[in-house]
């Protein structure tokens, strides 16, 4: 009889009337192949990024690397556990009350859901801010922001996101079986609690607070970079710096399109609580939106590496701008070896008239 109050069927209620539907083998498929891009690509950048760290060790640069190494490395972990969950639910035929009696895989999936999702946008924030630190504040940078600083940083930010991605089991809340039946969250149907209107909040705020201050800190230190480029026409040990703003850059981009649907979403339903119109396919396209995060975020690092951009710019130049080029150079020898040549008639004409001048002289 009293069943349906029990933690195990936290969200049980939501199966039986559901009116969001997906197909399951096109589903398990595209789950597979997502999965197995998103490792393969995180594996890729692990490599790389470590590759760099080693050559980089003692310089300015470690710092970002060991950043980046964690944000991937993080992305790499939410693809094996998340994905293998949502496969697992989707082989499974979505029968929750079959397979999830006590509630622990739901719980498991929420927790995994909120950690790795927030993860990467405050380990976005924290590369930003500490490359605006190195670029506006460097003497600061080189004594303070050492590899065993940066290793705290990194578990104080995983830890944060663990307490928030806890936050509900300590409060003896249960993460909510979503509509679609295809993953676990905060409560997003029917909200009326001020606790379930916090949670949803929370995470969006937190998330978007994230992406304001990597913003910020990405304009400043892009600004502070043009300005020295502008005066100074000395660019040596500044090039390293470029190519992490632009993958900063790139990062703040990927995560402003992938997240702010998803966190908008959430939002909106925190605020309107039982009256959100949001409905089932919306939340999962901005779900959808959200996992593209984690495979792009990779990608960012194996395409917009320094090597990889100067033989970009080099095809370019060879398919666009190579004849012009090609004239401008030739342009410059065509002066260089006229201003050669009249140099040296002018000098022969001295030594010429001197010559003469030296013979009459003697003649006479």
């Amino acid at each position: 009889m009293n069943s349906s109050k029990s933690p195990g069927l936290a969200g049980f209620g939501i199966l039986k009337n559901t009116t969001c539907h997906t197909e399951k083998k096109i589903s398990v498929f595209f789950s597979i192949i997502f999965m197995t891009v998103g490792i393969l690509s995180n594996s890729l950048a692990i490599a790389i990024l470590m590759k760099a760290y080693q050559r980089f060790r003692q310089k300015s640069k470690a710092s970002f690397l060991l950043l980046a190494s964690g944000l991937v490395i993080t992305d790499l972990f939410g693809h094996l556990i998340n994905g293998a969950i949502a496969v697992f639910v989707y082989a499974s035929d979505k029968d929750w009350i079959r397979f999830n009696q006590s509630n622990i895989l739901c719980s498991v999936f929420g927790i995994c859901m909120v950690f790795f999702g927030l993860c990467p946008l405050f380990l976005g924030s924290v590369m930003a801010v500490e490359r605006c630190i190195g670029v506006t504040k460097p003497i600061f940078h080189s004594t303070k922001m050492t590899s065993k600083h940066v290793k705290m940083m990194l578990t104080m930010v995983c830890l944060f996101a663990v307490l928030i991605a806890l936050l509900p089991i300590l409060r003896f809340r249960d993460y909510q079986i979503q509509a679609s039946r295809t993953w676990c969250f905060y409560k997003t149907e029917h909200v009326e609690d001020w606790e379930d209107r916090f949670y949803l909040l929370l995470f969006s705020c937190l998330g978007l607070l994230a992406l304001a201050i990597s913003f910020l800190c990405n304009a400043v230190t892009g600004i502070t970079l043009l300005r020295v480029k502008f005066k100074s026409q000395q660019r040596q040990g500044r090039s390293h710096h470029f190519e992490m703003i632009i993958q900063l850059l790139a990062i703040m981009c990927v995560s402003c399109i992938c997240w702010s649907p998803f966190l908008v979403t959430m939002a909106r339903i925190g605020i309107n609580a039982s009256h959100s119109k949001e409905t089932c396919e919306t939340i999962l396209f901005a779900l959808r939106m959200a996992t593209w995060n984690q495979i792009l975020d990779p990608w960012v690092y194996i395409l917009l590496r320094k090597a990889v951009l100067k033989n970009l710019y080099k095809i370019t130049s060879g398919c666009c701008g190579m004849h012009i080029i090609n004239l401008h150079m030739w342009e410059l020898s065509s002066i260089k070896n006229s201003l050669k040549v009249f140099i040296d008639n002018q000098n022969v004409s001295k030594i010429f008239c001197s010559m003469i001048t030296l013979y009459r002289n003697s003649y006479l």
